[in-house]
């Protein structure tokens, strides 16, 4: 997935995200993140962006966390609505669907 431009997703209330996303010079990706549970989960949000960054075979870009005490399922929803702002693609890459799996 190629990012093209800059773009950001969620809002600053509490129990929420907001992430920013922009193409990123270097060889891997510049994550700076700011968490109000930052000491107890910062490990966690990492891996987190790490992890839907890798599935979306995204290059290096330069992501931008303001954690409000979000959860994982949160995080990944911003960041995937990020990417898909910052591509310009309507839709994501979604998993094949196994129709009628047995």
């Amino acid at each position: 997935m190629k990012i093209i431009r800059e773009a950001m997703a969620g809002t600053l209330e509490s129990s929420d995200v907001m992430v920013r996303i922009a193409p990123a010079e270097g060889p891997q990706h510049d994550l700076l993140i700011a968490s109000s549970v930052e000491k107890q989960f910062g490990e966690a949000i990492r891996n987190t962006l790490l992890e839907v960054l890798q599935h979306y075979k995204v290059p290096p870009v330069q992501v931008i966390v303001d954690d409000k005490g979000a959860l994982d399922c949160v995080l990944r929803a911003r960041l995937e609505t990020a990417l898909m702002r910052a591509s310009e693609t309507a839709t994501l890459p979604w998993e094949e669907r196994r129709e009628n799996a047995e």
